[in-house]
């Protein structure tokens, strides 16, 4: 029997992470069931201050996974994952690692943008969830996974490691190298493009953006085979 979102959605709002993840792993819930369910979600303080719930997007069931942090400003407005300027970044880097953005699956660990506003009041400047705010919103990404099951799981950024792949995982030091993981059969961390964007220098750039490629391109190699 599968359960209806209607039925997710009268779980309690602080609660519906964990009934969702349950309703999941029981295979009594689809994606779309539990995306709705998300929409109500107030496990943390988080969503009081967001536009919307950002839920991932993509195909389920996907080859490719890819999870970062949290929804950004445009994220937030737009409601999907990647759109804004650290998505330009991961779409071109996909793009030149031969791995089409649409048969992918991209999602965050957190599903509302954290933020606080800028000296001037017409920015909103983004802040880093905390422990508290990624333990109450990882069953999302939970069933996410759950769902998607994908053969390769790509983790961008330090939140999005350390939070699916432990506290000992290092983007500095592991990256592009196959972590061991019982996520997914080849789980790879690497760095959240939006380190491109504040890499100080053309030359840091340029240098960070190519060692992004490199790792997903070594994603690739595995996905095709070769």
């Amino acid at each position: 029997m599968t359960v209806a979102h209607e039925d997710l959605a009268a779980a309690p709002p602080e609660a519906r992470p964990e009934a969702a993840l349950v309703a999941v792993e029981a295979r009594q819930a689809e994606f779309e069931d539990v995306r709705a369910a998300a929409d109500g979600c107030r496990a943390c303080d988080l969503w009081a201050r967001a536009t919307q719930t950002v839920f991932g997007r993509g195909p389920v069931p996907a080859r490719l996974m890819l999870v970062g942090e949290q929804p950004g400003d445009q994220e937030d407005v737009r409601g999907e994952p990647f759109v804004g300027p650290a998505g330009g970044i991961l779409d071109q880097a996909l793009e030149e690692a031969g791995i089409d953005r649409e048969t992918a699956f991209v999602t965050n660990v957190v599903k509302h943008f954290k933020w606080r506003p800028a000296p001037s009041g017409k920015r909103r400047l983004h802040e880093r969830p905390d422990r508290a705010e990624i333990g109450a919103c990882l069953p999302w990404v939970e069933s996410e996974l759950a769902l998607v099951r994908p053969d390769a799981l790509v983790l961008l950024g330090a939140t999005a490691a350390k939070a699916l792949a432990g506290s000992k995982v290092s983007v500095t030091r592991d990256h592009g190298v196959p972590l061991a993981s019982e996520l997914a059969p080849l789980v790879v961390a690497t760095i959240h493009p939006s380190a491109v964007l504040r890499a100080r220098g053309a030359a840091a750039r340029k240098e960070m953006y190519a060692g992004f490629v490199r790792d997903l391109k070594a994603v690739a190699r595995v996905l095709s085979g070769s």
